[in-house]
Order: C-alpha cells, then structure tokens, then sequence
C-alpha cells in the first residue's frame, strides 16, 4: 500500500438543523400602509370583479399609493366606509379621493 490511505467521510447535517426553531428566519414587514393597502386592494378587486375587470395587483395599488401620505390614506378610508355606511360604492369614492390626494401631492413636490 500506498502512503495515502483512504479517509472516510462523515456526513455533516445542515446547520439549518442545529439553530433553533425559535429565532425567527423571516422578518415581519407587516406595517401599517401595508394593511392599508391590503384593504384597499380587497375593496377595489371586488368591484372590478363584480364589473368583469381584472383584479389589480398589489404591485400596482403600491404604484397608485405612492404619493400619498399614511395619514391620508386613513382619511381616504373613513371616508370610503362612510360612503358605503350611505348605500355608495366604496371603489367610485376610493378613485375619486385618490386622484384628488394625488393632484394635492403633487403640488406640494413642485
């Protein structure tokens, strides 16, 4: 025999396997504007729906949202449920305050 002798190797687990199962391995990004987009996007999608239009993503409710502030957004959400409180379509009055938010917050930038 040679000087080289033949080592055997050991099979090494996964180091995943010895962390433990109580630290966290996704961070929560739940957040407030997030939720809200959440509640918008459901609201929005059961009338496009309802009307045969394609649910929107929420890709794109982020894009039409970005302009506008958090505290507006609580606003345009009370005042969307108090439009529906009265018999109106939640998704007439979120793109009527939208584009009114949206108008206001490009103003401001210029």
């Amino acid at each position: 025999m040679s000087s080289w002798s033949i080592l055997s190797v050991s099979y090494m687990e996964h180091i995943g396997a010895h962390l433990s199962d109580k630290s966290p391995r996704k961070r929560d990004r739940a957040t407030e504007r997030g939720e809200l987009m959440r509640y918008f996007l459901k609201e929005v999608n059961r009338a496009r729906v309802r009307d045969g239009l394609p649910p929107m993503s929420m890709a794109r409710m982020g894009k039409t949202l970005e302009l506008i502030s958090t505290d507006n957004l609580y606003y345009v959400k009370s005042v969307c449920d108090d439009q529906v409180k009265r018999g109106g379509e939640f998704s007439k009055k979120f793109w009527w305050e939208v584009k009114l938010k949206f108008k206001n917050s490009t103003k401001k930038a210029q």
